[in-house]
């Protein structure tokens, strides 16, 4: 059922809404796919905070316009299904990758972070991302590394000195 005009703006103001807030996008081809597999799609992607639209290629065109997601207008050709990341970079990535495993159907097609249009390669990099607390555990372990190694070296002093006291007295004791 086509839309009217009222529909179509309220769709691209939806998607334009979400484009300016997220922090990367996934656009994949269904091609093929039931109506029950969209569904599962959409409700693996809202556990994780990830919107997933079907748009129409020439509404989603007017969608992004104005965002940084605006790089993917070229790309916008076929039956395709976009997914914006609106908590961490990498969620739509990883939940695309994960519905496509079991779902050979669900075909990316681009990537886009940063302002930047990445071929569908790029899928597996972005989806391997960190999370923030993943990040901040990182970030912490390269604080705390130098911290613990100069603990040790200072333990280390005391510790030397009573093995080579130690090893004298035997000496001593062996002569």
């Amino acid at each position: 059922m086509p839309l009217n005009l009222e529909q179509k703006k309220a769709v691209v103001a939806e998607v334009a809404e979400v484009a300016g807030k997220a922090y990367s996008a996934v656009a994949a081809e269904y091609r093929g796919m039931t109506v029950e597999q969209i569904t599962n799609l959409r409700v693996a992607a809202r556990k994780e905070g990830v919107f997933i639209r079907v748009v129409k290629n020439t509404l989603a065109r007017r969608a992004v316009e104005g965002t940084e997601f605006a790089c993917m207008q070229s790309g916008f050709k076929g039956p395709l299904i976009l997914g914006f990341s609106m908590q961490d970079p990498g969620a739509v990535a990883r939940v695309i990758k994960e519905f496509a495993k079991t779902n050979p159907k669900l075909v990316v097609t681009m990537v886009s972070i940063g302002g930047k249009v990445f071929p569908a390669s790029e899928l597996e990099r972005l989806a391997t991302m960190p999370t923030y607390e993943q990040a901040i555990a990182m970030l912490m372990g390269c604080m705390k590394a130098p911290v613990e190694k100069l603990a040790r070296t200072m333990k280390e002093v005391p510790g030397k000195l009573v093995r080579t006291v130690a090893a004298i007295r035997d000496a001593k004791e062996a002569a």
